[in-house]
């Protein structure tokens, strides 16, 4: 019977908070309805909807944004981890005019597009050449690609769970859209499983993809043992190892395989690195990358009209260079624990069955007890204290992602940290006889 009670309590202060929502949204609503009659449900970047809607953003400065009703928000959502430098940094808005005032499609090389590669060949210990592409999702294509024709073999090893794209998405058992490639799934984080799904097929294997934390997939960790697996095995089978990148370079200013110590034959890099345009890239060992040399013979054909766009190769490098720092990003990676660990307090102390995994500027919460997070745990647990917790920080002027994935930026502060820390431990206490208990999940 309390269960029965807890679990209408729940549903009721979901449908209350929503329709609070509702009711303090009359402009995002009226501009959602608009939008459904020329966009599929109103956006055209699904995970970017919400119900009963989202938000319509008019604008954004620092680390905050706001909304078409006029609310302002602390933007933790960080356009999904790709708004790294915040919604105004100078230096990039500079540099983004300078450059469209002098011209902006101009078809050839220009001066930004090797100094931008330079960069990041510097700061990445995989990448020994890099070439450009407009978004993640084409960088892991070419990557996948690169790799299959390389080995000559076709199969590829993705993650259950995992995300590199829009074509290439393993939530919820994988999407309909997803390219034909001749998939092999295993399961992040098991050592003796994936082992054995790689020595089986080990002579058609041309790669196998993952990143060393998952992002969409609720920011897990891959541990150091199946990190070294992998690197291990694929090097015995003569498969490659890409990771991928877009979001975990964000934790440590050489990416997270200097973190880890493994390095890739292929990277993919995207979001923030095009300093807030579009960008993608993907690199890695010189003896693949220079497989593409135009100059030698039987050379890889690798096009994209807006490649080497000069907003993105502008941007991207004055912010690599001159903005995310060494330094920078030390603090705001810094930042991040610290928010996360505050966090994880306030959970302990109100006894709920939460908690947060990730590193640095990048984390999830989640509502499962402590060392119970795993992908399938993730896929399965019950949505409704997330939706409740999202639409009540929407109301309390935080900006968050309704998976509970937090993203600093730069112009994040210590102060913004602890306004997100008070609104979680107000909706804690407001809420914690309906949450989950902790033992109760055990």
């Amino acid at each position: 019977m309390q269960d029965l009670l807890v679990n209408a309590d729940l549903d009721a202060a979901v449908a209350d908070a929503e329709a609070r929502y509702v009711a303090s949204n009359p402009q995002s609503q009226a501009r959602h309805l608009a939008a459904r009659a020329s966009l599929p449900g109103g956006n055209t970047r699904s995970v970017m909807w919400y119900h009963p809607f989202p938000v319509a953003l008019s604008g954004g400065q620092g680390a905050r944004v706001r909304d078409l009703d006029g609310h302002e928000y602390v933007d933790f959502v960080s356009e999904y981890s790709a708004g790294l430098y915040g919604h105004s940094d100078p230096a990039i808005q500079a540099r983004m005019i300078e450059v469209v005032q002098g011209g902006i499609a101009l078809g050839g090389p220009n001066v930004f597009e090797a100094a931008l590669g330079a960069a990041l060949v510097h700061r990445f210990p995989a990448l020994e050449r890099v070439r450009f592409t407009n978004s993640g999702t084409e960088a892991n294509i070419m990557a996948i690609s690169t790799a299959r024709a390389v080995t000559g073999r076709s199969k590829v090893v993705a993650m259950r769970e995992g995300y590199h794209g829009g074509v290439l998405t393993f939530a919820h058992g994988g999407s309909e859209l997803n390219l034909p490639f001749p998939w092999l799934m295993a399961d992040y984080n098991d050592v003796a499983g994936t082992e054995a799904l790689l020595r089986e097929h080990a002579g058609d294997i041309a790669c196998v993809i993952l990143e060393q934390m998952l992002g969409g997939g609720g920011c897990i960790r891959a541990t150091d043992d199946y990190l070294a697996m992998l690197r291990r095995v694929t090097q015995e089978i003569g498969a490659l190892l890409i990771f991928d990148e877009v979001m975990t370079s964000r934790l440590n200013f050489g990416g997270l395989h200097a973190v880890t110590g493994v390095t890739p034959d292929l990277m993919t890099l995207g979001k923030y690195i095009g300093g807030g345009a579009s960008f993608g890239a993907f690199g890695g060992r010189a003896d693949l990358m220079d497989r593409f040399d135009p100059t030698t013979p039987h050379a890889f054909s690798h096009g994209g009209t807006f490649n080497n766009n000069v907003l993105s190769m502008a941007a991207g490098h004055i912010g690599l260079t001159q903005v995310l720092t060494a330094e920078a990003s030390a603090r705001f990676n810094a930042l991040g624990d610290r928010l996360r660990l505050a966090m994880q307090d306030r959970i302990d102390a109100h006894g709920v069955a939460a908690c947060t995994t990730g590193c640095g500027s990048l984390f999830n919460l989640h509502f499962l007890p402590k060392g119970g997070v795993t992908p399938a745990t993730v896929e399965r647990a019950d949505l409704r204290p997330g939706k409740l917790w999202h639409m009540e920080m929407m109301m309390a002027g935080q900006y968050v992602t309704p998976r509970g994935m937090i993203a600093l930026s730069l112009p994040h502060t210590d102060a913004d940290a602890e306004g997100l820390v008070a609104a979680f431990d107000r909706f804690l206490e407001d809420h914690r006889s309906i949450l989950p208990k902790q033992g109760d999940m055990a």
